[in-house]
């Protein structure tokens, strides 16, 4: 994930490159202070998947923009869901 804090919008906003590679970049409002991003960051994550809050976190990066966010579930279905995901923002970019 590639997080932007203090945004006017809140959600995910697409895939962006990143020096580790491809990443979800999320927006949210929240400021970046004293874990209000991150915990935004997870709420957003888990609406955009449709899953409960509480399947979601960030597991490394909480200082940083770039964030390694765990998802918990079946590895298979996550996957199928993250590819749905995926492929519904490409086509709204493109439209």
């Amino acid at each position: 994930m590639r997080a932007s804090p203090k945004s006017s919008r809140e959600g995910i906003a697409g895939v962006v490159e990143t020096p580790q590679g491809p990443a979800l970049a999320v927006r949210v409002r929240a400021a970046a202070q004293q874990g209000e991003a991150n915990h935004a960051i997870g709420l957003a994550v888990a609406a955009w998947l449709g899953l409960p809050r509480s399947s979601v976190w960030v597991k490394a990066g909480g200082k940083s923009r770039l964030k390694t966010v765990l998802v918990a579930g079946e590895p298979a279905e996550l996957a199928a869901l993250l590819v749905e995901r995926t492929a519904r923002l490409s086509c709204a970019r493109s439209q």
